[in-house]
């Protein structure tokens, strides 16, 4: 069965599809033969708009984590034994706090069925019965529907498809990079700092920052990696897709470091500056 002549799934890739083809439409006077990508560039800033009431909740979510912080680091002190009974008291403080150690990833969730459109969107000849005409289009001469890894593998790599695909993994990698030292995870306010290489600080008196507490700790570490993650699929998706991924990693970027002065994760101490 063919997913995509599903009723729903073809009718909401015709709507995807009329859309991307008008604005793209609208463009062409101005951006010529990469009016679908900038087409692609204008829907990447409206849903990231849309959403901008998720990242302030996000925010806040991260800056309660913060808070409770120290309250977590006592319980993995006091049930340290019990693996089971501290999931359970940590999951009931943080159910009684209106928050949830997954709230960072709700941005991401919420994105994956556009990323999905448009992936279909350049790779299907044809859409809803009728030509996929963005098939057409390129970016400095590299089709919008290629991707680096099937390139590679069908032999049909040119020196502009590894310049701009290049380009797009690196800048995804590079925003990454900054979004991990920018966030790092900082030290609960009146933590005090541990002795220089225990990578510890101590915290109510039990030892463990934010950054090694359970949940904390994981879910750090797994946005870390979903950030450089990213620009491995950007190899394999088309260029369209991995035009998206650029761009809303660069808006999430700006609005988190936006909503990090309104929402301080930890409001007395200060975030790491990144090295020069």
């Amino acid at each position: 069965m063919d997913l995509y002549a599903f009723p729903p799934i073809a009718a909401v890739l015709d709507g995807a599809y009329a859309l991307l083809m008008g604005l793209s439409d609208l463009l062409q006077p101005l951006a010529g033969a990469s009016s679908a990508a900038f087409a692609i560039v204008l829907v990447t800033l409206a849903v990231r708009a849309a959403l901008i009431p998720v990242g302030i909740a996000q925010a806040k979510a991260e800056r309660t984590r913060a808070r409770l912080a120290p309250r977590l680091a006592e319980l993995q002190r006091t049930h340290q034994d019990n693996p089971e009974r501290l999931q359970r008291e940590m999951m009931a403080l943080y159910a009684e706090e209106g928050t949830t150690p997954f709230a960072g990833c709700l941005p991401m969730l919420v994105q994956i069925p556009v990323v999905s459109v448009i992936y279909a969107l350049f790779i299907l000849p044809v859409i809803a019965g009728h030509p996929n005409e963005l098939l057409t289009h390129t970016l400095f001469g590299v089709p919008l529907g290629s991707s680096l890894a099937g390139s590679i593998a069908a032999g049909t790599v040119t020196p502009a498809t590894i310049a701009v695909f290049g380009a797009v993994v690196l800048l995804i990698a590079l925003v990454g990079e900054v979004t991990r030292r920018a966030f790092r995870p900082v030290a609960a306010a009146g933590a005090a700092s541990a002795p220089t290489g225990s990578g510890t600080a101590d915290v109510a008196g039990t030892t463990g920052s934010p950054a090694q507490v359970p949940g904390i700790a994981g879910m750090q570490h797994v946005l870390g990696l979903l950030q450089f993650v990213t620009a491995v699929v950007a190899m394999f998706v088309p260029l369209a897709a991995g035009i998206y991924l650029l761009v809303t990693v660069a808006w999430t970027l700006g609005q988190r470091l936006v909503l990090r002065r309104r929402y301080p994760a930890a409001p007395s101490t200060m975030p790491p500056a990144l090295p020069a």
